[in-house]
């Protein structure tokens, strides 16, 4: 009976500081995300290339559109794909295709050239028809057919191009996308992947000992760590329950989970080399966003303990929407386009890019879902 009693009290004190804490409601939320895609819709037109960064945006924007429906977001996914002709890299000869960095139209196979893919099957999916795809089964279909699995030779590969296979599965039901989509993470986690710190260095040029910190510590990117996080999110939703290598993606996505939220700062965001915050302090949005998307997504999904791991999603949260997002809607502190974290390299409230405005939208869409399947909201704090 005393210990009844005693959880009860403690319970009862949880949720006065919980409702005491700073907290934010789903409309708090949603006002935010509709405000960060509002202004760059609005400063950005929708005819570019569709190239991955472009394409990375194009995720989280399909991510808001499936959460309101807003026919404006849809449209300006559906006028980039078609300036784009429901393609990636344009090339017609296929003997010239090529899947090394590359950003003209021969790079076909390349992964960069393909993320475009996960938003065309997404429109397919709202509208079927059968030209939004052809294209995209066109180039996997070619791709599985060859006899090299080395296409996911770099960490950000696994976030462009797993999804498109996963999405394929999914709508098709053909088994070969599954088989080639492990098959290929094989290729990939004996190239990057570390099996002690549960994380993925870069590409294998960042393999410790070989690259280090300044400090001579391993060299974990984090945006490089977040592609490959939200990948695996993106990856499970998709995959059925009775998928032979579930189990094995499930092992890997927990063991990233407990190694992101090791490395996460008091302030909320994760500095840009994982593991030595001093090779390149300060706040950085697009690696905190894939990670706050991942710990929501995980939460939501069953996948991560609530209590362990909400708390760092929370605070990852409370960066992005109090420091990194402007008043105006503007997503600052982004890290531009490169590979590594770079000491020296300055990073404020106006370093934007599509793609940290898409990892944004990603995160807020799925803390979205999170408070809307609550009626007390937790603290925006571990600290009880």
């Amino acid at each position: 009976m005393k210990n009844f009693k005693l959880n009860k009290v403690l319970m009862i004190l949880f949720l006065l500081v919980a409702i005491r804490a700073h907290s934010q409601t789903k409309e708090d939320v949603l006002s935010k995300i509709n405000l960060a895609n509002t202004y760059w819709q609005s400063k950005n037109k929708p005819q570019v290339r569709a190239f991955w960064d472009h394409a990375a945006y194009h995720t989280g924007n399909m991510a808001i559109y499936e959460l309101t429906k807003n026919e404006g977001y849809r449209k300006y996914s559906e006028d980039w794909a078609e300036h784009n002709k429901w393609m990636g890299a344009k090339s017609a000869d296929q003997a010239a295709w090529k899947y090394t960095y590359g950003e003209t139209d021969d790079y076909v196979l390349f992964g960069d050239w393909q993320i475009c893919f996960q938003t065309y099957i997404d429109l397919y999916q709202i509208k079927p028809e059968p030209y939004k795809i052809a294209r995209v089964k066109q180039v996997m279909e070619y791709q599985m057919g060859t006899p090299a699995n080395d296409y996911w030779w770099w960490a950000d590969g696994l976030y462009m191009v797993m999804p498109v296979m996963s999405k394929l599965y999914k709508l098709t039901g053909d088994k070969k996308y599954s088989d080639k989509l492990y098959e290929y993470l094989l290729y990939a986690n004996g190239t990057m992947y570390d099996k002690d710190e549960k994380l993925y260095y870069r590409d294998a040029r960042y393999v410790y000992p070989k690259h280090q910190t300044v400090n001579g510590k391993k060299d974990f990117w984090a945006r490089g760590d977040g592609w490959v996080f939200a990948g695996l999110a993106k990856v499970l939703q998709d995959l059925p329950a009775d998928d032979v290598h579930r189990k094995e993606y499930i092992t890997l996505f927990k063991g990233m989970a407990k190694a992101i939220i090791k490395s996460q700062q008091n302030e909320g965001y994760w500095t840009r080399s994982m593991l030595d915050p001093t090779h390149a302090p300060g706040a950085e949005t697009s690696g905190t966003a894939f990670f706050t998307y991942g710990l929501f997504w995980g939460i939501n999904a069953g996948v991560l303990k609530e209590k362990t791991y909400l708390p760092a999603a929370q605070k990852g949260w409370t960066f992005l929407s109090a420091t990194a997002l402007q008043a105006d809607g503007r997503v600052g502190f982004v890290q531009p386009i490169g590979d590594r974290a770079i000491p020296g390299q300055v990073i404020n409230a106006n370093s934007t890019a599509n793609f940290g405005v898409g990892a944004f939208l990603l995160a807020g869409c799925e803390n979205y879902r999170y408070l809307s399947n609550k009626t007390i909201i937790l603290p925006l704090t571990d600290k009880l």
